[in-house]
């Protein structure tokens, strides 16, 4: 029996991108859903860097001095607390922070799919908001018990940046984790 590796890649391509697509769906509903960021979220830098802090949960409270370690929407354990960054999805050290390459990919595909949509941000940025089918699925899956962890970091962390800006996360991420970005580009953040 042979086995087609190149399907075999595309499967785990496809559900690697799936993961993705659905954080990003969570996240982006969460901060969209509150008045403090304008009921959207303002432009990639800022998804980049929220989705740092929630594929990096331990950091979280580092970043945002309105969230806690302590706050059970976290679901930190103890290993979180001891290794922060020893996490399943890791991001790689880019010129403006942390980074991921595909985050073109996924939110063109959660638009194409009708779960987000663009809408103005500052300055003529590009903002992403929900749309009704992407907030109903992200209620749905806030409710799925391989998703509740996620989807209330997501809320944590959206709660906890109100009116905070993509470049202030951004030098908050650079002052308070110096010695986690100071390393060559493109490497992981391990």
């Amino acid at each position: 029996m042979t086995v087609d590796l190149g399907a075999l890649e595309r499967q785990i391509l496809r559900e690697d991108l799936a993961y993705h697509q659905a954080r990003v769906l969570l996240l982006v509903d969460a901060v969209s859903s509150l008045q403090g960021h304008a009921r959207k979220l303002d432009g990639m830098t800022k998804l980049a860097k929220l989705d740092f802090l929630l594929r990096y949960p331990a950091l979280a409270p580092v970043i945002l001095d309105k969230l806690s370690s302590s706050d059970p929407r976290l679901h930190l354990s103890p290993d979180d607390l001891a290794e922060p960054t020893n996490v399943e999805a890791p991001m790689i050290r880019y010129k403006y922070g942390p980074w991921d390459d595909r985050y073109y990919a996924v939110v063109g595909a959660l638009v194409g799919r009708g779960l987000l949509k663009y809408t103005k941000g500052r300055q003529g940025s590009v903002a992403l908001t929900t749309t009704k089918a992407g907030r109903d699925l992200s209620v749905e899956m806030g409710g799925a018990s391989e998703w509740v962890a996620i989807s209330h970091r997501s809320q944590a962390i959206a709660q906890a940046s109100t009116q905070m800006t993509g470049s202030a996360l951004k030098d908050l991420i650079y002052k308070r984790l110096a010695s986690m970005m100071d390393r060559p580009h493109r490497q992981v953040i391990r």
